[in-house]
């Protein structure tokens, strides 16, 4: 299925090539950035001041700055001008530190017209930075499909005409992993970005981050997934970007005290070794480890998150992946030097459909939100068919997350005779049907058929649905599971009011990586009033951009705790792992930083994608409204299989009798009170984080923490 590497050799046609003096990063940090123009091939570096620096930090807030300062209010996905920022920040690419191997990616997005940023490892971020820059800006586009090589052995950027290397990723990474190493141990010092077939036909593309496995020696793919980035590449005509460096050493960050660094990288190493597998078995299950646990306390996204929990649950439990699925006893980082090693993979699965039936592949994952969105979400209990859904989505270039929500929108749609097979093109769309939800994936990689309008997204089909078949409005808007145009990451939030704020109120819409909540405030009941919910949904939302600024990995933070955790202060952070990233960031840069500190570099450029948001006519407080699904009970269906529960809460916080009421009088009233109560948790959260009751940072309070630019101020100055 691969090409023959010398024909393509000889198809080659350079349009640009660009030469850089290197020179060593200087803790942490290059000091430059890299511009790369498609469509006039301009190839230029641009200097990292200071202020940069000190007001943006690196990954995704070098993103927003330099996306900001080339695009306007108005720039549409489609032009030119948008760029895709990738930016792996100043600890990215350390070695002594699990998890130091992230990059950001920051674009305008096709699904909601406004900033997205998503996060990915692999190799690649940190190769980009060793060749020599912080950050890598896209923009304009290509008249014909182009790759571009960042030759960081030889110091020179190429850009050239594709000259027909696949479109699939796992494909086209093969190729390009032996088309640009001299040979397979230089294999390793490859890392390559590419989307897939689909991505150039739906909104919803993701990019992967190709890297060499020395183990298993073939290529593994890691997903920037949300909000259609791969998209905008495809759209870009850019099919791939390929960095190589010389090799990976120990200290190529050159950081300021490695001690320090090295101190709390094998204390947590040890923690790893002594307790993962008494906690989460990362590195059995990677992040699945927590489908049955989900399952449990009714929280497993089940018939488009109409419920927590199904019979058949047992069938995707975790333990099936640890002992059937996952090869276990291998070094399974997306990163060099990570102890949790949770990037696992299906070793020779045998396609069952698609234009690679019969093909054994490695499968990267499933993740949980893999296993979740592409299995009960769609109510589908077959570990073969996520697995194959899996690999398909990842090759074709689509965000699993994304495509397992929009499935479930169109299965419920569907089971309510909003579409029919007459409008699918014959497809039976009922939850659980594994092989039409397989052709509908395959569709959409050809252009074809109703795959095409599923990757429109589940915003575009509830607007179709309501003006060409005649759908209920309010009954779409409550079932369709989107916020701002992205689809809900795979966890029901219903009974954690803290986790619905955690999701609708992000910048870029309802992902998990700004607040994962659900436990402290559902389970264990840790911050019952809204006071308390709105400092965590400040300090969480803070604290975890953070990661997405310095290029490190969220799960390295709380997936195992300390083993006297409990005896913390504020358990819920797990405080010595803060402690150990303060070390690791005074390590690498020379800078002092506390937990305050660290939080206000956060605030800074949280607020920043939030003025930007505003700039581009989103970001206010009707922008932050949610799906009612994802507060409370949609269906008379859906009330009843939890009826013990939604009465009980009626009397007890209610004081309402239940007795004699019909379910449709009963779930009125509780929908009332759920609304009013995210409504009041909007209030508390945008006190806290010192923005008006609109959703607009305050003025004053970008004095404090010393983010009151000129541009910001001049887009907000009119809402006060």
């Amino acid at each position: 299925m691969g090409h023959n590497l010398e024909e393509l050799r000889a198809k080659q046609k350079q349009l640009k090539s660009w030469s850089y003096t290197w020179h060593p990063i200087e803790k942490g940090y290059n000091n430059r950035t890299l511009y790369i123009n498609v469509g006039t091939n301009e190839i230029k570096e641009k200097p990292v001041s200071q202020e940069m620096k000190d007001k943006f930090v690196g990954g995704k807030g070098f993103g927003l700055r330099l996306l900001w300062d080339a695009t306007k209010p108005d720039t549409h996905w489609t032009d030119p001008e948008n760029e895709i920022i990738i930016s792996p920040g100043p600890i990215a690419g350390i070695t002594q530190y699990s998890g130091a191997g992230k990059s950001l990616l920051v674009s305008i997005s096709p699904q909601t017209n406004s900033i997205m940023d998503s996060n990915v490892g692999g190799y690649f971020g940190p190769f980009m930075k060793f060749a020599g820059f912080d950050a890598l800006e896209l923009q304009g586009k290509a008249d014909k499909d182009v790759i571009i090589f960042i030759d960081g052995v030889n110091h020179k950027i190429e850009i050239f005409e594709d000259p027909g290397f696949a479109v699939d990723s796992h494909i086209m990474g093969e190729e390009l992993t032996e088309y640009f190493a001299i040979d397979e141990k230089d294999a390793k010092n490859i890392g390559i970005v590419s989307a897939g077939a689909a991505a150039e036909h739906s909104l919803i593309g993701m990019l992967n981050f190709t890297f060499w496995d020395s183990k298993r020696k073939m290529i593994r793919l890691k997903q920037a997934g949300r909000g259609g980035i791969g998209t905008v590449f495809r759209n870009k005509k850019i099919k791939a970007i390929v960095a190589r460096i010389p090799g990976v050493q120990g200290n190529l960050n050159n950081v300021a005290d490695m001690e320090k660094i090295t101190s709390v990288g094998r204390d947590y190493a040890g923690e790893m070794r002594d307790l993962d597998d008494n906690q989460n078995q990362m590195k059995k299950k990677g992040t699945a480890n927590i489908v049955n646990v989900m399952s449990d306390y009714d929280l497993l996204p089940t018939h488009n998150f109409k419920f927590g929990s199904h019979k058949d649950a047992i069938k995707i439990h975790s333990d099936l992946l640890r002992d059937k699925y996952f090869t276990l006893g291998i070094n399974d980082g997306c990163w060099i030097g990570c102890a949790m090693q949770c990037a696992k993979g299906v070793d020779n699965f045998e396609l069952k459909t698609g234009p690679y039936k019969g093909t054994k592949v490695i499968v990267d994952g499933p993740e949980y939100e893999t296993a979740a969105g592409l299995g009960s979400n769609m109510g589908i209990f077959d570990y073969e068919a996520i697995i194959e859904a899996n690999f398909y989505c990842d090759t074709y270039g689509i965000c699993t997350i994304t495509w397992g929500t929009i499935c479930a929108f169109i299965m419920e749609c569907y089971e309510n005779g909003i579409i029919n097979k007459e409008i699918t093109g014959g497809l039976d769309l009922h939850f659980g049907n594994i092989p039409d939800s397989l052709e509908l994936l395959h569709q959409l990689a050809r252009g074809e058929g109703f795959g095409k309008i599923a990757g429109t997204g589940v915003r575009k089909m509830k607007e179709l649905f309501i003006e060409k078949y005649g759908a209920d409005p309010k009954f779409l808007q409550d079932i369709g599971m989107e916020n701002k145009g992205l689809e809900y990451s795979q966890y029901v939030s219903k009974e954690s009011l803290a986790q619905q704020g955690g999701y609708a109120m992000t910048n870029k819409g309802p992902q998990h990586d700004e607040a994962w909540l659900i436990f402290l405030d559902m389970v264990n009941n840790m911050i019952p009033t809204f006071d308390n919910k709105a400092e965590a949904l400040h300090w969480f939302p803070m604290f975890r951009t953070w990661f997405g600024l310095q290029g490190l990995c969220k799960i390295v933070w709380n997936d195992v705790t300390p083993a006297d955790n409990k005896m913390e202060n504020e358990p819920h952070k797990i405080p010595k792992h803060v402690r150990n990233y303060l070390s690791v960031y005074e390590g690498v840069t020379g800078n002092k930083l506390d937990e305050a500190g660290l939080i206000r570099q956060s605030e800074r450029v949280y607020n920043f994608q939030r003025i930007f948001n505003i700039r581009r006519g989103y970001g206010l407080r009707k922008h932050d409204a949610q799906p009612y699904r994802a507060c409370g009970p949609v269906t008379v269906e859906e009330y009843e299989s939890r009826a013990e529960r939604y009465d009980g809460q009626l009397k007890s916080i209610l004081n309402v009798d239940p007795e004699g009421k019909t379910t449709e009088e009963k779930m009125a009233i509780l929908r009332t009170y759920r609304e009013s109560q995210y409504e009041k948790l909007l209030d508390a959260v945008y006190e806290r984080r010192g923005w008006t009751n609109n959703g607009v940072p305050k003025i004053e309070h970008l004095k404090e923490i010393g983010m009151d630019l000129p541009e910001l101020i001049e887009v907000i100055t009119p809402l006060q």
